[in-house]
């Protein structure tokens, strides 16, 4: 895993898997509302859903509340929650 100087992450949007996860509740973390959110999403997922939309994903080991997770730092589009971006892509991919 790498760890980033905090400039390098400056700038981008982090992704906690809980941020579109189904089975997590709003109260622990969930930011897309229950219809577009997807289940139990893993990091590989949402690393390639982010190179489908033509970012450089950077996944890194962070601890969470409560959690041990992986992050995606991913550069935000600025129109739109990258969150929402990437719910959508997931739901298309096989």
């Amino acid at each position: 895993m790498i760890a980033l100087p905090k400039e390098d992450y400056e700038g981008k949007t982090v992704i906690w898997p809980s941020y579109i996860d189904s089975q997590v509740p709003r109260s622990r973390g969930r930011k897309v509302s229950l219809s577009h959110a997807v289940p139990a999403p893993t990091v590989d997922e949402i690393v390639r859903a982010a190179r489908e939309l033509g970012l450089d994903p950077v996944v890194e080991e962070k601890p969470y509340p409560r959690l041990w997770v992986r992050v995606v730092y991913a550069y935000r589009d600025g129109r739109y929650p990258l969150p929402h971006y990437v719910v959508n892509v997931l739901k298309e991919l096989p």
